[in-house]
């Protein structure tokens, strides 16, 4: 469960930030979260995880408060939570094992449960057969099913992609999208995205920001900029 409770970002800058925001997102929910830029898609994706602080207001992940001047636990916050990003943010002198390997060789897990996991994986994904390629032997569409991949290896509950498809050809988008389709019922899913016909075709949780407040928050959403 991810609560946001009143919660406010103000930037110098003055743009991207939040003002009162006051949401839920329970397990295995699946959200999209639409705006136009600077609306403050990106900043609700750093302050679950952790990368910055509200100014004002709580956020809860599985009902502990993260913003409490008490709470020192980012690591095992971090082992929650995988991201995907617009830019893939691959290891390029690494294959596509050891990259989706890396978060577990982080955590110290021995050698032969990375092999069985990475497996899984690699099969989930549908890269078992490119796992000792590089990404400059792949397609953009490959790299960012490696970066799901690495993204969610470990058991992480809570998938936060931002623009993923942003990079994409039309065909490729909707490949990564259903790829996303069937990891959400084991994981919560919120993906920021401009991409209008992906939001009105999955009929899933839409919430509208625009100069960083909730203007809407509707179950079976459309893109309604």
């Amino acid at each position: 469960m991810i609560k946001f409770d009143s919660v406010s970002k103000t930037y110098v800058a003055g743009s991207g930030g939040l003002s009162d925001i006051t949401f839920q997102i329970d397990d295995n929910d699946f959200v999209f979260l639409v705006g136009p830029s600077g609306a403050g898609k990106t900043t609700i994706l750093k302050l679950i995880m952790r990368q910055i602080v509200p100014t004002s207001g709580s956020i809860f992940i599985d009902s502990v408060d993260i913003t409490s001047k008490k709470y020192n636990d980012t690591v095992k916050l971090h082992r929650k939570i995988g991201v995907v990003f617009q830019d893939f943010k691959i290891l390029m002198n690494n294959t596509v094992f050891e990259n989706i390997a890396l978060a577990l060789k982080v955590s110290g897990t021995s050698d032969k449960i990375i092999k069985s996991q990475v497996e899984e994986m690699l099969e989930l994904i549908g890269l078992a057969e490119k796992k000792f390629m590089f990404p400059l032997q792949l397609s953009a569409g490959e790299l960012q099913r490696v970066a799901i991949g690495r993204s969610i290896i470990g058991e992480r509950t809570i998938l936060l992609a931002d623009e993923p498809t942003g990079n994409l050809d039309p065909k490729t988008t909707w490949d990564i999208m259903k790829l996303f389709k069937k990891l959400e019922k084991k994981r919560t899913i919120i993906i920021a995205t401009h991409n209008v016909d992906i939001v009105n075709s999955f009929k899933k949780r839409v919430i509208t920001l625009i100069d960083g407040k909730l203007i809407k928050d509707e179950r079976a959403g459309r893109y309604h900029l």
